[in-house]
């Protein structure tokens, strides 16, 4: 039973560990890609193509067309703060950071936390037999 014990654990130590950085790693690649997003103040204007944020930036006048999700979050208000990608003057939206890079730091977070809750009873499991 002792020995069953020690080898979940153990698996579940490795596996936490070796995912949770893989996975790790794979959050810094996507956070990396995902560039530099810098806050801006957006004045909506309807146009024919739809609701239109505008903004003054480092780079210059941006414009983008607001997706419905970004249309319902905003509402009616005519001003709204919002974050534009740097180097580009039609990427815009409601969050400073991706929902797939947060996502995915999370996964990272729980996989390296089952490797150190599995490590944490390996320990205690060679001092309780001590």
């Amino acid at each position: 039973m002792h020995g069953a014990v020690d080898t979940v654990a153990e698996i579940f130590a490795w596996l936490g560990f070796g995912v949770g950085t893989l996975v790790a790693g794979l959050s810094l690649i996507l956070y990396l890609v995902d560039g530099t997003w810098r806050p801006v103040r957006i004045v909506i204007d309807d146009a024919p193509e739809g609701r239109v944020a505008r903004w003054f930036g480092d780079d210059g006048v941006g414009q983008a067309v607001l997706t419905a999700e970004q249309e319902q979050a905003i509402g009616h208000d005519d001003t709204a703060d919002a974050f534009a990608r740097q180097g580009s003057r039609d990427r815009l939206r409601l969050t400073a950071h991706s929902p797939l890079v947060r996502a995915v730091t999370w996964f990272a977070v729980g996989f390296l936390g089952v490797g150190v809750v599995s490590l944490g009873v390996s320990i205690a499991l060679i001092f309780v037999r001590g």
